[in-house]
């Protein structure tokens, strides 16, 4: 038998957290006015001295924000030497610690946001939490506080984004021709090549393809993990969403029709003779530049600033829309998409862009989604 497990509550200064020498499964944190409320689960020797109580319930909302920037810690299997390398993080960088709560503490995420002051370079601090990610293991993300807020709009790419596959490069599989286009797939996502070349030299091998064996396909097509759940808590909570894709409009309108709560759709169109697709490019083909326009063309129809916009995506044609507004989360993305966009997300599903929207999971439950 193992040693028995405990489940406490410490009331601790972020220097006894610091100093601590055990070790432990981080439940929650809740910290303000200089204490910290440090929800932990370990075996053996408490790690800190003095009384501990049970854990206590999560909050209904989090805290409210009051520091500049907000720092988010996203792990899979958050633990006490994960939060003590923070905290020695912040000091290094000369960040305050102003506050911070859990927005999520589920067996397998834990949702940690900080409040941060301290006069930084947002790009700099950016790279450094990348950095540290790669270390734990963890996402970390950082944004300006007043942008912890659900957007009013929200862009979406399809392919590696909403859906958990490469459309144009399954078609190539199924013709026995995957290895060429999907080669030259990931040298346009990777942004090695350009976008329209890539995407017209894929469709002209693609030709002859039977327009049956597309809607076979579509029905097929897996959704991204948590791609339901944040484009239906986004409907309930108001956000018009946008699908904006160098694929096709023949499964994104599936998808809209089918399977997602979609409010716009922009894609490239398919053309077809005798049941079969031509291998042929209708202009404009919908690269990163077009994206952008389209997303900011969205947003002036409904009247809405770029800070109430947000886009999300994997591909190096996703970066001029990832930097549109004052939010742009990657998602899964390609390395070179990961240092350029603003936030990124690489451990989880969509849904988790909702703790980046301020929410937690006491208010998401309420959603219904």
């Amino acid at each position: 038998m193992g040693d028995q497990i405990n489940s406490q509550e410490f009331h601790l200064s972020l220097k006894q957290i610091s100093q601590a020498s055990g070790s432990g499964t981080l439940r929650y944190l809740s910290f303000r006015d200089q204490v910290a409320k440090l929800g932990l689960e370990y075996s053996g020797a408490a790690p800190f001295p003095g009384e501990a109580t049970d854990f206590t319930p999560p909050p209904e909302e989090p805290s409210a924000l009051e520091a500049i920037w907000c720092i988010t810690l996203l792990s899979p299997s958050a633990s006490l030497s994960q939060l003590q390398y923070l905290l020695r993080f912040f000091d290094e960088q000369q960040w305050s610690l102003f506050a911070a709560d859990t927005l999520a503490q589920r067996r397998d995420r834990t949702v940690i946001r900080f409040q941060i002051d301290g006069d930084l370079d947002f790009d700099s601090a950016r790279l450094a939490c990348l950095g540290v990610a790669d270390e734990l293991g963890v996402d970390l993300t950082i944004q300006a506080s007043v942008t912890q807020r659900v957007p009013k709009l929200a862009g979406f790419d399809m392919d590696s984004t909403l859906i958990d596959a490469e459309v144009i490069d399954e078609l190539a599989k199924i013709t026995g021709i995957g290895d060429q286009v999907a080669a030259i797939t990931q040298s346009a996502m990777a942004g090695d090549i350009d976008f329209c070349e890539s995407f017209k030299r894929r469709m002209a091998l693609l030709k002859g393809f039977s327009e049956q064996r597309l809607a076979e396909i579509a029905r097929e097509l897996p959704l991204k993990e948590g791609a339901y759940e944040l484009l239906a808590a986004l409907r309930a909570l108001g956000c018009k969403t946008a699908l904006l894709s160098g694929g096709f409009t023949y499964f994104a309108k599936f998808l809209q029709r089918e399977r997602l709560p979609l409010d716009y759709i922009h894609a490239n169109q398919l053309t077809f003779a005798e049941g079969a697709l031509t291998g042929e490019v209708v202009e404009p083909i919908i690269d990163g530049d077009r994206k952008r326009k389209l997303l900011q063309e969205i947003a002036g129809s409904l009247d809405l600033a770029l800070e109430s916009v947000v886009a999300m995506g994997d591909g190096a044609n996703d970066i001029p829309m990832l930097n549109l507004g004052e939010m742009g989360i990657a998602i899964h993305p390609k390395p070179k998409v990961r240092l350029q966009a603003p936030q990124a997300i690489n451990l989880f599903g969509l849904d988790a862009a909702l703790y980046l929207f301020g929410l937690n999971d006491q208010q998401i439950a309420k959603l219904g989604v």
